[in-house]
């Protein structure tokens, strides 16, 4: 690998969710190189671009015309995301997003139709699917050694204090898409998809707590039905103080397995019980950046790899439409208090 160019990278945006990013690049990546960012504060660009070297975007068309730039990591909130998606298209370069996605199902679904359409490689930063224990817990499922998969219990019982929603457009619908099921929950649901399928119907309830003085919510309650005939729960909150670790379990006719804080422990109904994989943190609790780096190398490792063999990285803009479709199904249920069909993702 050391004769192959390394894959140079732009990263836009420079909030709090490139804290991990810029950590992960900082590290000994393989064949991933980080050229330059762009942030709309020029200030914030420099004291990030100076000591370690990198070049400032001054503007997307900059980025657009370097035909150094392999690839961009693309970290600005989700509501100012399209015009850059179709700039970033146009000139062909392949994008990792932040999630969400964007802030609807609909508006998602523009973004992934665009790259589609450009023939450009989305992937998105659903980076708890590269935890050890989650590859772990696939590798059990698709062996099928669990039997088949009856239910599904999900729990997020996180916390965030006020002055997190206290910055301009935190926990709101124009900014963020919502609350505590778009921004925290998403990365639990999504790791839920991926391991036993699209979901066909939820009912949900959503709540803003007298913890959080905030537009969107910060508590979910939710009953699924799967489209392979499991059930499942779903609670998330970021309203339990001083926050813990999500888990989701996972229950079979042969067996269970729980997911909680990095470790995995199957249960056999033969009484067997097995535990793989060491606790790391996840974000639960005030610092919502308080877990390993790890997964974020390993996800753009895969997409500096995707990019230089012209291949889709492991997850795509369109693989994050399920837990999109997901939410928004979620959120109608619970403002029209019924069960709501989750629309199929084609």
């Amino acid at each position: 690998m050391n004769d192959i160019r390394p894959v140079r990278l732009a990263l836009i945006g420079l909030g709090m969710a490139t804290r991990p990013h810029l950590a992960a690049l900082g590290l000994p990546l393989d064949g991933v190189e980080l050229s330059g960012v762009m942030s709309r504060s020029r200030a914030t660009a420099d004291a990030v671009a100076g000591p370690a070297g990198l070049r400032r975007y001054d503007g997307i068309g900059e980025i657009c015309a370097d035909a150094s730039i392999d690839g961009v990591i693309l970290a600005t909130p989700p509501d100012q995301r399209l015009d850059l998606v179709e700039a970033l298209a146009r000139a062909g370069k392949p994008i990792l997003m932040e999630k969400p996605v964007e802030r609807t199902y609909a508006a998602a679904r523009q973004l992934v139709e665009i790259c589609d359409r450009a023939g450009v490689h989305l992937g998105i930063v659903l980076q708890h699917r590269f935890r050890p224990d989650m590859q772990r817990l696939r590798e059990l499922l698709d062996a099928s050694v669990l039997g088949e998969i009856v239910a599904v219990r999900v729990d997020l019982p996180w916390w965030r204090d006020q002055a997190y929603y206290d910055q301009p457009g935190r926990g709101s619908h124009d900014r963020d898409g919502g609350g505590v099921l778009i921004t925290q929950a998403i990365h639990i649901l999504d790791l839920m998809l991926s391991l036993v399928g699209p979901a066909e119907s939820v009912q949900a309830f959503f709540a803003t707590t007298r913890l959080h003085a905030m537009e969107a919510e910060d508590f979910v309650a939710a009953g699924i039905r799967f489209r392979s005939g499991a059930v499942g729960s779903v609670t998330a909150t970021t309203a339990a103080f001083p926050g813990g670790a999500e888990t989701i379990a996972i229950d079979g006719t042969l067996g269970s397995a729980k997911l909680c804080g990095g470790e995995l422990v199957v249960t056999w109904h033969d009484g067997r019980r097995d535990t793989f994989c060491a606790p790391s943190g996840t974000g639960g609790g005030a610092d919502p950046m308080a877990f390993p780096c790890d997964w974020h190398a390993a996800l753009i490792t895969d997409f500096a790899d995707a990019v230089r063999r012209g291949r889709p990285p492991r997850v795509t803009g369109r693989d994050a439409l399920h837990v999109h479709a997901l939410i928004d199904a979620m959120t109608r249920s619970a403002r029209e208090g019924r069960i709501v069909a989750v629309p199929p993702v084609g």
